[in-house]
């Protein structure tokens, strides 16, 4: 089996498994949900928040929306991982949002956690909707080449750090990027067409 026939069949899962537990409230498709998405929904948490109990506390409120809004999920604008954690952001802004009705003076610190301002923050989220997007990138994984494809797995797959990617593979961190980047374009024009 390739990587594109996990990854799709991974994505029919999950739209399978929200539709059982939109139609009949299956507790085992939901289970199987929340064992799947609650560990990356944590480490979605704790790099928006810097702090594992508002990392918990948004994957059980995500997870509630999930379970209570099943129904709402409509596979034709967009895959289940790509509604779960667009579930996970809003918690996330609604969070903040109480944190800030709770406190007369706010600071930016508050805001974001770990100097994690607002510009900051975008890359991070640039590097979420990239997760989130996997699926639609899936079909054209296969045809990068390897040194690029490996890369790329090490770092979206296996969520490891550039240095970490570029320490466990014995080539420069500056080689890790120019493939990753080189992989990213390479995708981008299979997705969206050649750049005129």
């Amino acid at each position: 089996m390739t990587t594109q026939d996990i990854t799709t069949a991974a994505v029919g899962q999950w739209e399978e498994a929200l539709a059982f537990v939109a139609l009949h409230r299956d507790k085992s498709a939901y289970a199987e949900l929340f064992r799947y998405f609650a560990p990356r929904l944590r480490a979605f948490g704790i790099k928006m928040f810097g702090n594992e109990q508002q990392a918990m506390e948004m994957v059980q409120d995500t997870m509630l929306n999930v379970w209570q809004k099943a129904a709402l999920f409509d596979a034709s604008r967009g895959c289940a991982s790509t509604w779960i954690f667009t579930i996970a952001r809003n918690v996330r802004f609604d969070m903040l949002r109480k944190k800030q009705s709770r406190k007369d003076d706010i600071s930016a610190d508050d805001l974001w956690a770990d100097g994690d301002y607002p510009e900051q923050e975008d890359n991070q989220s640039q590097h979420w909707d990239l997760h989130l997007v996997a699926e639609k990138v899936a079909p054209h994984f296969h045809a990068l080449p390897p040194a690029q494809r490996l890369v790329m797995e090490k770092v979206y797959l296996d969520e490891l750090s550039h240095q970490e990617v570029s320490e466990q593979l014995g080539i420069p961190l500056g080689t890790v990027k120019s493939r990753i980047r080189l992989a990213l374009d390479r995708l981008r024009e299979a997705i969206d067409g050649p750049r005129s």
